[in-house]
C-alpha cells in the first residue's frame, strides 16, 4: 500500500541525520627569531597555513647560550622518526659553526651545542641560515648552510664582496657528521636554502643574492637526490628583496614563505604543479616581527603542551 504523499514526506523529515565525524584537524608550527636574533627561539601555529598566531605570548622559548654573539637567528627544526625535534641555527656573524640542540615537546632542551663545519676552509667568513632535512630513505639527516670563503668563486656578487654557495654535512645521530661537501653551486651567490620531498625529486628553494645585477629573489631547483645535482626551475616568490624561504605541502598546494624584510612583513605564495605561483601575501596573518622561520607539521598534543606555557 503507497503512504498518501503528505505522509510520505513527514516520515522522511522524521529519519534522524547522522553527523559524519570531522576530520582530525592538522597543525602546524613555524620557528622564527625576531630582532637580530639575541632573544632566542620563537613559534607561531597554524591550522590552515594562513592564519598564524604566535605561541607563548610571542615570548621565546629557548634563548642562546653557544657562539661568540649568542644569537638563535635562522631557526630550523625537524622531527625524527622517533618523535625528537632536532634544531640548527646561525649561532654568529663571522664564526665557521652552527648551533644544535633538540626535544621532545618543543618546551624542555637539551644543553645547546656548537657544530664546527667548514673546517678545510680556515678563511670562511661565516656560517649562515643553516638547514635540516631529514631523508627517510636513508635515515640521513642533511645540514646545509651558505658560507663566504674569500676568492673561491670569485670576489662576490653582494653587499660586502659575499661569494656565499652553499654546503653540507651529513649525520645520523647529531654525534659524529661527515666531512663538508658543496651542495650546491648556481653559479651565482646563494643563501637561505629550503629542502623538501615531493613524490621522488627534492625541491630546493633558494635566495639568489645576486646584487648587481639586482636580483634578490626566491628560486626552486629540482633533484633526483637529497644532494642533486639540481636543476633551477625559475623564480617563486611575487617580488625580490625577499629571503628565508620555507615550504610547506597543505592539501594540494606547495605554500612557499618568505622574510619581505624591507617591507618588515612576511610574504608567500602557492602552487598545485610548482610552476605556477599564486601570490597570497595579503591573506596571510603572522606576529609582528617575525623573521625567517621553518614551517612543519605536529600532532595536537604537541600544540596542546605548548598552548598551556
Amino acid at each position: 500500500m503507497q503512504l498518501p504523499l503528505i505522509s510520505f514526506i513527514l516520515c522522511m523529515t522524521a529519519i534522524p541525520v547522522l553527523a559524519q565525524e570531522p576530520d582530525a584537524t592538522t597543525h602546524y608550527l613555524m620557528t622564527y627569531f625576531v630582532g637580530n636574533g639575541e632573544d632566542g627561539l620563537h613559534l607561531c601555529h597554524s591550522i590552515d597555513g594562513l592564519t598564524w598566531e604566535p605561541i607563548n605570548d610571542g615570548k621565546s622559548l629557548l634563548a642562546p647560550t653557544v657562539g661568540t654573539h649568542k644569537l638563535m637567528r635562522d631557526p630550523s627544526i625537524v622531527r625524527s622518526p622517533d618523535g625528537t625535534f632536532h634544531l640548527v641555527w646561525t649561532i654568529s656573524w663571522t664564526q665557521r659553526g652552527i648551533g644544535y640542540a633538540n626535544s621532545k615537546d618543543l618546551i624542555h632542551w637539551s644543553p645547546q651545542k656548537p657544530v664546527v663545519v667548514m673546517e678545510d676552509d680556515t678563511e670562511a667568513r661565516n656560517c649562515w641560515a643553516p638547514e635540516l632535512f631529514y631523508d627517510e630513505p636513508s635515515e640521513t639527516y642533511y645540514i646545509f648552510w651558505s658560507s663566504t670563503v674569500p676568492g673561491k668563486f670569485g670576489n662576490g656578487t653582494s653587499e660586502d664582496n659575499y661569494n656565499h654557495r652553499q654546503y653540507y654535512i651529513t649525520t645520523k645521530d647529531f654525534e659524529t657528521f661527515s666531512k663538508t661537501k658543496l651542495f650546491f653551486d648556481p653559479g651565482h651567490n646563494v643563501i637561505d636554502g629550503f629542502m623538501a620531498k615531493d613524490g621522488e625529486q627534492y625541491l630546493l628553494f633558494y635566495k639568489d643574492e645576486t646584487l648587481r645585477p639586482e636580483k634578490k629573489t626566491i628560486n626552486l631547483a629540482i633533484g633526483k637526490t637529497p644532494v642533486g645535482p639540481f636543476e633551477p626551475q625559475g623564480e617563486v616568490g611575487h617580488t625580490n628583496w625577499i629571503e628565508g624561504p620555507s615550504a610547506l605541502k597543505i592539501g594540494d598546494w606547495w605554500y612557499v614563505y618568505y622574510d619581505c624584510y624591507r617591507l618588515n612583513r612576511y610574504g608567500g605564495v602557492r602552487s598545485k604543479d610548482l610552476k605556477t605561483w599564486e601570490n597570497i601575501t595579503d591573506r596571510l596573518s603572522f606576529p609582528k616581527g617575525i623573521r625567517h622561520g621553518t614551517a612543519f607539521e605536529v600532532d595536537a598534543e604537541i600544540v596542546e603542551g605548548l598552548k598551556r606555557l
